[in-house]
């Protein structure tokens, strides 16, 4: 049964640090691409990050530099470090599996299952 649990947000303030765990259950991450999303409220839901089954990764532009996506094999879990946050990141970070080994443009489609979701909150 594939499952991914989220873990790690939370209350922070701007300028600080966090580090989201994605584990992974049912699958291997060596052949899955995993993809890290954010939704705030009244927004549409949208790619953070990205790391392919060959652990290449990719970044929308307002995040490259601050955030960081790895993995852990042993563990089968995803991590995405989180630093210099801002109030702008604020938003329920969910963690996915696409259907391909490959990441493509950070969009929402061609992902077959999500974990619930972690709230992120970047307040003083």
């Amino acid at each position: 049964q594939v499952q991914l649990v989220e873990s790690g947000g939370g209350l922070v303030q701007p300028g600080g640090s966090l580090r989201l765990s994605c584990a992974a259950s049912g699958f291997s991450l060596s052949n899955y691409a995993i993809g890290w999303f954010r939704q705030a409220p009244g927004t549409e839901r949208q790619g953070v990050s990205c790391m392919s089954g060959g652990a290449s990764s990719s970044y929308r532009d307002s995040v490259l530099g601050r955030f960081t996506i790895s993995r852990d094999n042993a563990k089968n879990t995803v991590y995405m470090q989180m630093n210099s946050l801002k109030p702008e990141d604020t938003a329920v970070y969910y963690c996915a599996r696409r259907r391909d080994y490959f990441c493509s443009d950070l969009g929402p489609l061609d992902y077959d299952y999500w974990g619930q979701g972690t709230q992120v909150t970047v307040s003083s």
